[in-house]
């Protein structure tokens, strides 16, 4: 009995060794976890602080694209890229002011218009054009080419055609020369649902573009006419821009988009060229200097401190490890 109870102490004994050293085990790994963690939040935490300070100090331009004020002969670059709203590059705030600090400088020869958008707001796009016209008229030394790359449509074309000339490629999209509102109508969807349309309003058409209550022949007549008017704003200032260039095509206004080539024929552009040969050939210049909205100093500490906390971040979740 004594040997038995002697061996089973002893088995104890070895068992809480076993559990003692499984646990001061999990507890180092544990521990170690935890400081491996710690340390790589103070890494990044570092890298965080070092990239504020290297933001306040950076030098603050008054563009992003333009470095400084260019001494020598060139040709200002004004890109208009993607739809012309409010909020976005292309919107007529950020693109007049850059074609305004184009026309001031006075050692740019002429200013180039880089044109890709499908258009967007006819207000947006008639104030960008009521300033080319009259910084035209102001700086008549000056010309101004609008050149369309993949596509000059709609408001694009508008603004387009307040240049001196228009040149694209021949395999450029063009015209779209037209006005649209698009809308929906969901009253059999909501009725099959069982759904009940409620809406109180104070102006018998003041919901008149609600998807869910029943249009009119009063409110689409109503719109209609809304949009022929300014479908003629869009014309009158087509033909102002291009005179007697335009073809007698019926079909001109319609809507309808065109290939560079047959926008030639049609008097929509002067003659096929990019940038570069606008700039070489027309205005006689090698150096083109891009022209950049300007940008005060919080919205460029904002931009320049999201992108570096976004790259961090990047780097933080994806990049490995060897601790």
């Amino acid at each position: 009995m004594a040997e038995n109870s002697d061996s089973s102490s002893g088995s104890d004994a070895r068992d809480d060794e076993r559990w003692a050293r499984h646990t001061l085990g999990s507890l180092l790994e544990a521990d170690l976890a935890e400081k491996r963690r710690a340390r790589r939040w103070k890494i990044f935490y570092r890298l965080l602080i070092i990239g504020v300070i290297v933001i306040l100090a950076a030098p603050f331009t008054t563009t992003e694209k333009m470095q400084a004020i260019p001494f020598e002969k060139h040709a200002a670059l004004v890109k208009l890229d993607g739809p012309i709203l409010e909020g976005t590059p292309a919107s007529a705030n950020n693109i007049i002011g850059a074609i305004r600090k184009a026309y001031k400088n006075e050692n740019s020869q002429a200013i180039i218009l880089q044109i890709n958008s499908p258009g967007g707001s006819p207000v947006q796009s008639a104030q960008i054009s009521d300033e080319i016209i009259r910084l035209r008229a102001k700086h008549s030394e000056k010309p101004c080419y609008a050149v369309i790359s993949d596509v000059g449509a709609s408001g694009a074309y508008y603004v387009a055609a307040a240049a001196d000339a228009i040149y694209a490629n021949q395999a450029s999209l063009i015209g779209s020369i037209g006005v649209i509102l698009n809308s929906f109508g969901m009253v059999e969807t909501i009725k099959m649902l069982g759904i009940e349309r409620r809406s109180q309003k104070a102006g018998i058409y003041k919901d008149m573009l609600d998807p869910f209550s029943p249009s009119s022949t009063t409110v689409e007549a109503h719109l209609q006419k809304m949009l022929e008017q300014i479908h003629q704003q869009f014309i009158s200032r087509v033909k102002q821009g291009r005179g007697n260039k335009l073809s007698d095509t019926p079909t001109l206004f319609s809507g309808l988009i065109w290939t560079g080539e047959e926008a030639k024929t049609l008097g929509l552009i002067d003659n096929f060229a990019s940038v570069e040969q606008v700039a070489r050939e027309v205005v006689g210049t090698e150096k083109v200097v891009e022209y950049a909205p300007e940008k005060d100093f919080i919205d460029q500490f904002i931009n320049r401190l999201g992108a570096y906390i976004g790259n961090v971040l990047v780097w933080r979740m994806w990049s490995p490890s060897l601790s």
